[in-house]
């Protein structure tokens, strides 16, 4: 397809930059393929639980598609930790932004939040704060969120569940990551 003439971006002419942007939207059509590659990676992600961070994830999402969520929460309970490896400390900051492009402001959110959430949980038992997630008690977002920790991705370490395979929910991301 070609390279750019230019050294600088100053000194890129129109015929460069619509080659760019081909380039562009052809890479960004294969979004979901490395969503779904980083995704797998999880399986050799952080250890010590009972299940792989990638299983938590499936079973994440199993939990909110049987629960009746709509297909983009659904992803975003698969998505949640896929920063995990490359920003543990943040890995929801970088969900969120995987995901702001192609699902509602709520569920952009909830991945960004959902560690605080998560700490009300453990935190108590490590000298924490486990109410941490009281700051944000006024969002609009707050109950959603609070559900989204209680009644999937806490309860998504068991090793016994009927996970759905990533195989099941990969047409679903290949659907919102298209638009």
């Amino acid at each position: 397809m070609g390279t750019v003439k230019f050294r600088q971006m100053k000194d890129g002419d129109a015929d460069d930059y619509r080659l760019l942007d081909r380039h562009e939207r052809d890479f960004a059509a294969g979004t979901a393929d490395r969503v779904l590659a980083a995704l797998a990676e999880l399986e050799h992600s952080l250890s010590g639980y009972q299940v792989s961070r990638l299983e938590h994830s499936l079973q994440t999402a199993s939990r909110a598609e049987r629960d009746g969520a709509d297909r983009e929460m659904v992803v975003t309970a698969l998505l949640h930790d896929i920063g995990d490896g490359l920003a543990p400390w943040n890995h929801g900051a970088l969900a969120a932004a995987i995901l702001q492009p192609y699902v509602r402001e709520e569920c952009v959110w909830i991945a960004a939040h959902h560690g605080i959430f998560q700490k009300y949980y453990y935190a108590h038992h490590l000298d924490g704060d486990r109410h941490q997630r009281e700051r944000h008690r006024d969002h609009p977002h707050y109950e959603a969120c609070r559900h989204f920790c209680e009644a999937w991705d806490q309860a998504s370490f068991d090793p016994d569940y009927d996970t759905l395979p990533l195989e099941h929910f990969a047409p679903v991301v290949r659907q919102l990551f298209s638009r």
